[in-house]
């Protein structure tokens, strides 16, 4: 049985053709028709692949790389060995992105299972469900009542789509995704297993018990937005929760009610943002930050990974730790406790 190929490659362009995509310059310009077969990584790469250095570090397996071509910045320009051309670019990895979305366009963004077009005899759609033309619904997918659905739009295997939502032209819904009491822009990708829409977490506490507080806002994604797999984003309880344009999200993030997110933030995995907090454009998450609720992050603001956000974060700051404090007065305190540490050594320490 032979290994399957997961994505075909949709063309075998030269050399030029991939400077034009870029706005790279070929060092070499008599290699200019040279074609590219395939993508590798510097150390792998074989004599018809395009391979990038981004990161000084690898500059050693640059000088050891068999590829074809080399995206680098100026400063490696001559450091490429014999027989690897260099495409010269401010910005390798942002090109070697580009390159990469010619050749396997079916790698941006979730594709029918079925690799077939329309709408599947295998689903469930309500008659009152408005589909524009050019949709894609694979098997098991729920679609609810007076959903809208843009043209383009792919709806994976075994999705949930509740009743009047709506989705906007060219988006992907991963397998098994759920939508629910949402408003979805356009070209929207949603991977697999994200929830959207669900209860918010409220409840009048008090000493005879918890009592729920319904939770009757929504949740609106705006263009561009990327969501990772297994995502939660709570709908709002009194307002609605609001991810902005071009803002990436990644893999087991949770959103809670009420929260707004400015314009193209990162937002990296197992990140935790409690309710009515309010994130400005621009503004960078850490893998495995916790955030507590109604915070204001400026614009620009980043927070580094694994820390713990009680209070307002001005624009512009970067922070880290638990409590997170400005960086500078973080690695600070890190490196006194660790001076502390080799000073106060006991010889049962040192045994």
């Amino acid at each position: 049985m032979s290994d399957p190929i997961f994505f075909a490659r949709a063309a075998t362009p030269t050399l030029a053709e991939i400077a034009s995509w870029t706005g790279a310059a070929l060092h070499d310009a008599s290699a200019s028709e040279r074609c590219i077969e395939g993508l590798a990584a510097l150390d792998r790469a074989g004599p018809r692949d395009l391979v990038f250095l981004d990161n000084p570090r690898y500059a050693r397996d640059l000088a050891n790389t068999r590829a074809a071509a080399c995206l680098v910045s100026a400063r490696f320009a001559d450091k490429t060995p014999p027989g690897t051309a260099a495409l010269v670019t401010p910005d390798p990895y942002r090109a070697f992105a580009t390159v990469a979305a010619k050749l396997y366009p079916q790698a941006v963004r979730p594709q029918s299972v079925f690799a077939t077009a329309g709408v599947s005899d295998h689903c469930h759609v309500h008659p009152e469900a408005r589909l524009e033309a050019d949709v894609t619904i694979d098997p098991g997918a729920v679609i609810g009542r007076g959903a809208e659905i843009g043209s383009g739009s792919i709806i994976g295997a075994n999705c949930v789509i509740g009743d009047n939502v709506r989705i906007g032209r060219g988006c992907s819904i991963g397998p098994g995704a759920t939508l629910m009491h949402a408003l979805v822009g356009n070209r929207v990708i949603i991977h697999s297993g994200a929830r959207l829409g669900q209860d918010g977490f409220g409840f009048a506490m008090g000493p005879r018990g918890h009592l729920k507080v319904p939770q009757m806002g929504r949740v609106i994604i705006q263009d561009d937005v990327e969501i990772g797999a297994n995502t939660t984003i709570d709908r709002g309880a009194n307002r609605d929760t609001v991810i902005g344009e071009g803002t990436k999200i990644d893999n087991l993030v949770q959103i809670g009610h009420n929260v707004v997110i400015g314009r193209h933030c990162v937002i990296v995995a197992q990140v935790g943002i409690s309710g009515s907090t309010t994130l400005g454009d621009y503004v960078v998450i850490g893998g495995q930050a916790g955030i507590t609720g109604h915070l204001k992050l400026g614009m620009g603001a980043q927070l580094a990974a694994a820390s713990g956000l009680m209070n307002d974060m001005p624009p512009g700051a970067r922070w880290a730790g638990n409590p997170a404090k400005p960086g500078k007065a973080h690695f600070r305190e890190v490196a006194t406790l660790s001076k502390l540490a080799r000073r106060d050594k006991s010889p049962v320490d040192e045994a």
